[in-house]
């Protein structure tokens, strides 16, 4: 074997244009501190679920990247998106079909084997499939159509307003919902009535942040992990009885993302599209609507955060000042955030890492602050 001829391969590789290494160093860094929390919290059983959903995640990986590449389902492109984006067209999407069900089979199967399945687990299951069948209908028509855009934005508000209904009807009629409001430390708000429409508006709000942050290699699916792990370290730490599935749901939740992560990152084999990213963000505001985690929940998903913002003051100063001077004003080179960093010229492994620790950063703060 010539090794001389491997070894100059691997020194003319660019490698901070390969996110393997800082993904396998995500994935070790959550076992590890898995590891750590169930040493100390007697309870807590949260390596398990972790390690057999990033095995099993990454093997139905790579077999549903076949399956995804024979019906030729492939993403498109916009034209208005960054030119470096343009090589990425044709890479298999949709890869959300597997990841949802197989982490919501695993989280089951382990809360009826350790004795904590809830009607909670039943409520989040029903969220994050109908999220993630109503990005199955977005990706399909994208896809089929060949263009970067399947509904329209009103019919998809329009049925995620329904689904977020009827999920919050099923927590309602199950009392399963507490209007209290958990903030700085023990200090609670009630919102009684207006938690509702509050409620349903951190749902679509929260599923469409998590939609526009998908847009670079490994940026979502490795934010979405992290905020899982922390919000299942949260409930951990709390010691209630009734959120160790919900926890268990969290974790396994993250494995799965991570386990998909190993092909999502740059450069990325598959995407999630909106059936994966829609799913999780709704996942998300699931859990933090029934463990009363909403507060952890915008710090840790500081990023989702800023994605949104950046969006929104994009639009609203555009076409503030296109009506006033005649003129749209944009205050981002191009959002999401981070497409304006990709303008900047900062390479997109470098913006999707200090992404990632940015928000292990506001996970430590929220858990601190709890």
């Amino acid at each position: 074997m010539n090794w001389k001829k491997y070894i100059n391969r691997f020194k003319s590789r660019d490698l901070s244009e390969n996110g393997l290494p800082t993904s396998i160093l995500l994935i070790i860094g959550i076992i590890v501190v898995s590891i750590i929390v169930d040493l100390f919290i007697q309870k807590s059983l949260l390596l398990v679920p972790l390690i057999s959903s990033i095995i099993i995640s990454a093997i139905i990986t790579k077999w549903g990247i076949i399956k995804l590449k024979k019906i030729n389902c492939r993403q498109v492109v916009r034209k208005e998106g960054p030119s470096g984006h343009f090589q990425k067209s044709g890479t298999p999407s949709m890869g959300g079909i597997f990841i949802v069900p197989i982490s919501l089979i695993l989280t089951n199967l382990f809360a009826l084997s350790n004795n904590t399945f809830s009607k909670q687990l039943v409520a989040l299951s029903f969220l994050s499939l109908a999220y993630m069948l109503i990005g199955l209908i977005d990706d399909w028509q994208s896809i089929t159509l060949k263009r970067n855009k399947g509904l329209s934005v009103k019919s998809k508000v329009i049925l995620q307003t329904i689904v977020g209904i009827i999920f919050l009807v099923l927590i309602y009629s199950q009392d399963l919902n507490n209007t209290d409001i958990l903030i700085f430390g023990n200090n609670t708000i009630n919102l009684g009535l207006l938690f509702w429409p509050i409620a349903l508006f951190i749902l679509l709000a929260e599923s469409n942040a998590t939609n526009l942050t998908d847009g670079l290699d490994g940026l979502a699916s490795g934010c979405g992990a992290i905020v899982f792990t922390g919000l299942a370290i949260e409930l951990i730490i709390r010691g209630n009885n009734e959120n160790y599935a919900i926890a268990s749901f969290c974790i396994t939740m993250a494995g799965a993302w991570l386990g998909f992560l190993i092909f999502n990152r740059k450069p990325a084999k598959v995407f999630m599209g909106d059936t994966g990213s829609l799913a999780m963000g709704a996942s998300l505001a699931g859990v933090a609507l029934l463990t009363n985690t909403l507060w952890s929940l915008l710090i840790m998903g500081v990023i989702f955060l800023a994605e949104s913002v950046s969006v929104i003051i994009q639009v609203g100063v555009f076409k503030t000042t296109k009506k006033i001077i005649g003129k749209g004003y944009r205050v981002f080179n191009m959002a999401p955030l981070h497409h304006h960093f990709e303008l900047e010229g900062t390479k997109e492994t470098i913006i999707v890492q200090n992404f990632w620790l940015i928000t292990i950063c506001f996970v430590c703060m929220a858990i601190m602050l709890r």
